[in-house]
This record gives structure tokens, sequence and C-alpha cells, in this order.
């Protein structure tokens, strides 16, 4: 895959993990680099780290897949400066178009890989209403209101890089819920070097251990692997479900009158989302080693 291709795909994943409810993860699956990605991350082992000191750079670039890496990530980082400011200002003036176009995404993407589990046994069903079920769950729980220390931006980087690593866990929608999600966000803005430094160096740590478990879950127990990420998919709908009531609780559309503008706008939005997604897929989904 080309530099530009990788680098979109980061722009994806980037604008994915401003919006909480909504997964990098997704993106990276959907746009066929998942397992490249999860690979790549996990070649940061000991070998790299004795290569780079015995000055074999070429080989610990290799070993990484450093190319692939450091052009994702520039996409990535580049998506969340530029868009974090575009993206917040959509949810707070059309917030239900923007949940409605990542249903769609993310709708499609749990039929997508869903596609992947195969024949269904009872303990993989059980797994997939499991994690789906916890995913869902995340609606009804509170924000947290704490008061902000240094330390606690190394934590939530170790969070939000291990949820936007799994597809329909997001990693801003737990920074939300543990009461980082705004600190980040200023810290962000301000380009708060002591707290941005301390949030990587979390991201890096949680990034590079839980890739490694992923990874080996991909391997040896793909399709139980493939059912939790798939359920997980499923219940994060909860989370971007359009429709709500006053205290933000998921309701029908019928709640409202159909004739109301908003209903026909956020169902073209969805299908726009499930549009998408089949471009991706056609595109760039077709990826050796989860297929």
């Amino acid at each position: 895959m080309g530099d530009l291709g990788i680098f979109l795909r980061g722009i994806l994943m980037g604008a994915a993990d401003v919006v909480p409810g909504v997964s990098g993860g997704t993106m990276a699956l959907i746009t066929g680099i998942y397992h490249t990605l999860l690979r790549s991350i996990s070649s940061i082992d000991l070998y790299a780290a004795r290569c780079v000191l015995q000055g074999q750079w070429r080989e610990a670039w290799r070993h990484v897949n450093g190319r692939f890496l450091c052009v994702l990530v520039a996409g990535i980082g580049v998506s969340i400066i530029s868009l974090a400011q575009v993206i917040l200002w959509t949810m707070a003036h059309y917030p239900l178009p923007l949940w409605s176009l990542f249903f769609g995404l993310i709708a499609a993407s749990a039929l997508v890989l869903q596609r992947q589990v195969g024949e269904y046994d009872l303990w993989t069903f059980v797994l997939l209403l499991i994690a789906a079920m916890f995913a869902g769950s995340f609606v009804f729980w509170v924000p947290a209101d704490i008061s902000v220390a240094p330390w606690m931006y190394f934590g939530a980087g170790f969070v939000a890089i291990c949820a936007m690593i799994l597809p329909g866990v997001s990693g801003s929608l737990l920074l939300l819920l543990i009461g980082m999600y705004q600190p980040v966000l200023v810290a962000l803005r301000q380009f708060d070097v002591v707290s941005v430094g301390l949030f990587l160096l979390g991201a890096a740590a949680g990034i590079t251990s839980f890739s490694r478990v992923l990874n080996y879950l991909l391997k040896h127990k793909r399709r139980s692997t493939v059912a939790v990420l798939t359920g997980f998919l499923w219940g994060s709908l909860v989370m971007v479900w359009p429709w709500r009531s006053a205290d933000a609780v998921p309701v029908s559309p019928f709640h409202y009158t159909l004739a109301e503008p908003s209903i026909v706008l956020c169902v073209s939005c969805a299908l726009v989302g499930v549009a998408l997604v089949i471009v991706l897929q056609s595109r760039w989904g077709h990826e050796h080693g989860l297929s």
C-alpha cells in the first residue's frame, strides 16, 4: 500500500478518535490495516531495542515496519490537530447528523467483521453477546468529575490508546467517562508540552503492551477474538444512536414526527456512512491475516 493511502487511513483514525463513542480501531479495521497495525506495533520489542543500541538502524526500522507506522501516526496527528475543532463544532451545532453518519459507519463495519467470524457455535455467540452488552452499557455510565493531577495524563494515554486499537471501544469515550476528555483536549489546544508528553508516554506504554495481547489472540484464538470485536462494534451502536430523551437514554425515531427534516437528514447521513464503508472495503478492505 502506498504512503498516501496509509496517511489517509491515519486521517480517518484520528478523526474517529476525537468523537466520544467512535473508535480509531474501527477505521483501521474497515480500511484493511488492522492486522498490519497490530503486527507492526508488536514488533517494537527487545530485538528492535537491541538493534538500535548496536547502531543497526536499518534493521530496526525494517523490523518494526517503521515507514508504515510513521506515515500512519503522521496522519493520525494531523487529523487530531486539524479536525478536532471542526468535529467538536459539528457535535455542538449538528450532533444528530454527525452521530447518524458514525452510526452508519459502525453498523456496516459490524456486518463486515461478522462475516469473518464464519460459522457460529454457542461459545462464539455468547462471547459476541457479552462484548455487545459490555460496550452498550457505557451509555449508562456517569462521566467522572475529578481534580486533574499531572500523572493522570499518563494514565489517560494508557487507557485511551488501548481502547483506540479495539474496534467498537472508543478511547475518547473512556476519557470522557474517567473525566479526562476535556483536560486532554485543552492540553492539545494550548500545546501544553508537559501534559501532552505524559499523555504520549502513557499511550506508548499502553500500545506496546496491549497490542501484543491482541496480536497473540488473533493468531491463536482468531475466531473467538473476532467475535468479541464484532460484539464491541454492535454494542457501540448504542453510544452513537442519534435520538435520545432528555436524560440521554436512546429512544426510537418514531418518538418524533417522521416529517421532521432532521430525521430525513439523519437517515441520509447514516446511508452515507454505510456507503463509505462499502467504498473503503472495496478499495482498501482486503487484508491478509484477518480474513
